[in-house]
């Protein structure tokens, strides 16, 4: 399973980065979206075929992501829009339990210089995101520190073949 990550602070503002990115091109809008697994898998190749781009705070696009703007970009590829920083993205989905993590899944961590970082799940026990800065977009273990004491819970974006229901 594939996990990504993208981070938000609290602590001030963003600094302007340029006009709002725009998602990947995609091919000849289908009459209908492709099914869940399908869109997931898009959402993950994405993201995979970010990986090395350099951690750019406000960052959404090729040359620079923060962990949001990575995360808006691979959800983006697969036709699905969804809101810029991992504070609202936190209310996106439906609540996935740890064990049932799938691959397209966002994944919430609480890290000591980040108040919340989110990434995309792999797999149960990988994800993919953009860490901080001087980083670089990477893999990580969920087991591994830091990240394992600090996950907060995981959300499902993607269900069958449509957006999963958000619950507020």
């Amino acid at each position: 399973m594939l996990c990504l990550c993208g981070c938000a602070s609290l602590r001030g503002p963003r600094a302007p980065a340029g006009p709002a990115p725009s998602p990947p091109p995609a091919a000849a809008e289908p009459a209908t979206a492709p099914p869940g697994a399908e869109r997931r898998a898009l959402m993950v190749a994405t993201a995979t075929g970010m990986l090395g781009q350099p951690y750019r705070f406000g960052g959404a696009a090729p040359g620079g992501f923060d962990c949001s703007g990575l995360v808006v970009y691979a959800a983006g590829a697969a036709g699905l829009s969804l809101p810029r920083t991992a504070q609202e993205q936190l209310h996106s989905g439906v609540a996935v339990k740890r064990a049932e993590l799938q691959a397209g899944d966002l994944v919430f961590l609480h890290l000591k210089r980040k108040e919340l970082h989110v990434g995309i799940a792999l797999d149960q026990a990988r994800f993919i995101h953009a860490p901080s800065s001087g980083g670089h977009v990477r893999v990580d273990s969920l087991a591994a520190p830091p990240y394992a004491g600090g996950f907060l819970t995981a959300r499902r974006v993607l269900q069958g073949g449509a957006p999963a229901r958000s619950e507020h």
